[in-house]
């Protein structure tokens, strides 16, 4: 059952709430963890986890947009939003797979560093491999990706409801 209707308003502006809030924290946290270990070993799996919650609550806001675009009226603004809330889903899936591979490298870089015979890290969890510089450059720009799209789709929504429809002085 998609979201449509929440208490009888439509889910879409409820929805993309979530969308705002956690595409561009997920694409900090990716960009602190990328760049420094220390912070990835705080966060552990749920920077995987928080990107995973971000990719899913994109296509319920676009599949609750999509409803509600056919019960608006139909305009230049509307459709401009519509199609740029389609450019999103890619930066997401690009969050979640740098995601996965920033904590991936981060945990076999600390295994590596790891003696034998205890759990205790012989060395600073620093990978400095072509590996590791290829994930900070990655997380980056899906990062930077991401948070520009949200806002350039977030713009062209408020547009699209409010222009014309007040004015800027009282009474």
């Amino acid at each position: 059952m998609e979201p449509t209707l929440i208490n009888g308003i439509p889910a879409h502006p409820l929805l993309v709430h979530a969308v705002v809030v956690l595409v561009p924290l997920t694409a900090l946290c990716l960009v602190a963890c990328a760049a420094w270990p220390p912070v990835m070993r705080r966060f552990g799996p749920a920077l995987p986890a928080l990107a995973l919650v971000s990719l899913v609550s994109v296509p319920l806001a676009t599949s609750a947009g999509e409803w509600l675009e056919e019960r608006v009226e139909e305009t230049a603004l509307v459709e401009r939003h519509a199609e740029l809330g389609g450019g999103l889903l890619p930066w997401v899936i690009g969050l979640f797979v740098t995601s996965v591979l920033v904590w991936f490298v981060y945990c076999r870089s600390s295994l590596s560093t790891r003696s034998p015979a205890t759990t205790e890290t012989l060395a600073p969890a620093r990978p400095v491999t072509a590996v590791w510089v290829v994930a900070i450059v990655l997380a980056v720009v899906t990062a930077v990706g991401a948070v520009v799209q949200v806002y350039r789709i977030g713009d062209s929504g408020a547009e699209s409801v409010w222009q014309g429809s007040f004015r800027t002085t009282g009474d």
